[in-house]
């Protein structure tokens, strides 16, 4: 009888021991996801801050500036529930005023513009790798959430469900590959 008694404890605290260990592990890939999540809003407000001071900068027609500096301002503006959208605008945007090499070429001319172009092509290069990292993020926290250990036993407690971040965040092809 204490040999049974003893197994069963035994048996109780590996049980416990691995919850916990998949509670941290679970603790762990939240806080990374929300690292992710930060790193990701600060380089899209990078960008649209980039493409608002283009706009503003006097190097584009008049037209294009126009339809950075609104795209660019909705995505710093936008709520949380519409700032996919408004950040796919912004890239469309984007690629519409540097389709085309000549109007990149043109602002390089400028005075000023080289590096204006420059801090463009990083803002507009940097922004799909921190998607990428956080939809990573976002995929390892919902697979482990998915067994049933984890939402038997409650270990995500009381977290939203991890949500990707879908948007169109292409690069103006003109502007990178001169970057590069």
């Amino acid at each position: 009888m204490t040999a049974t008694l003893v197994w069963i404890l035994v048996g109780l605290l590996a049980v416990g021991v691995y919850l916990s260990w998949t509670a941290g592990r679970l603790d762990r890939l939240h806080v990374r996801m929300d690292a992710a999540r930060a790193a990701l809003d600060a380089q899209l407000l990078r960008r649209a801050s980039v493409a608002q001071e283009l706009a503003t900068s006097g190097v584009l027609d008049p037209a294009a500036s126009i339809v950075l500096y609104e795209a660019a301002h909705a995505a710093r503006q936008a709520e949380e529930e519409h700032r996919e959208v408004a950040e796919s605008e912004l890239s469309q945007a984007l690629r519409a005023v540097f389709g085309e090499a000549a109007q990149v070429e043109a602002v390089r001319e400028a005075p000023g513009g080289e590096e204006a172009a420059r801090e463009l092509a990083e803002a507009v290069r940097r922004v799909p790798m921190a998607r990428r990292f956080h939809n990573d993020a976002v995929g390892a926290a919902r697979r482990l959430r998915e067994h049933r250990k984890v939402r038997w036993f409650r270990l995500a407690g009381h977290a939203p469900f991890p949500l990707a971040v879908e948007m169109d965040d292409e690069p103006p092809a003109a502007l990178v590959e001169r970057a590069c």
